[in-house]
């Protein structure tokens, strides 16, 4: 028996990499059922103020098809994850560190304790983000351009 029936994590898992795989791979090790919201282009492009270079159906679609996750849905802002926990009784919300302690998550926090949903924070997988390959992958392009 896990220690969590249902579990919430939420991303945009744009450009999916390793890190992406250890949030949902841990969050799975701890509970029954993993629900997963991924972030809609209209709201990455809100608070983040960047357009995914996937969009959105396939990022569903790539998240969808892993072992770790039961059930994908979309995010479409950050108080949707409030709407989730109601919605499919999450017992516990999963995320990374990167997040610990901002604005945001200071806010989520109290409603998720008022909701009796405890959060778990995962280490940041260091040195790799979808943010990174897209600078990487530019750089490299302007490598081959200049050449």
């Amino acid at each position: 028996m896990k220690k969590y029936r249902i579990g919430l994590t939420t991303g945009v898992f744009d450009l999916f990499h390793i890190g992406h795989l250890n949030i949902l791979k841990n969050a799975k090790s701890q509970c029954d059922i993993l629900v997963v919201g991924v972030s809609t282009d209209e709201f990455v492009q809100a608070y983040k103020q960047k357009t995914p270079v996937i969009p959105f159906e396939d990022r569903k679609q790539i998240v969808e098809a892993l072992q770790y996750v039961d059930l994908v849905v979309p995010q479409t802002s950050h108080e949707s994850k409030l709407q989730m926990i109601d919605t499919h009784n999450v017992d516990v919300m999963f995320h990374g560190n990167d997040w610990k302690g901002s604005p945001t998550f200071n806010k989520l926090e109290a409603e998720f304790k008022r909701r009796n949903v405890d959060i778990v924070y995962f280490d940041y997988t260091a040195g790799v983000s979808s943010t990174k390959l897209v600078e990487t992958i530019k750089q490299e392009t302007v490598l081959v351009v200049s050449a």
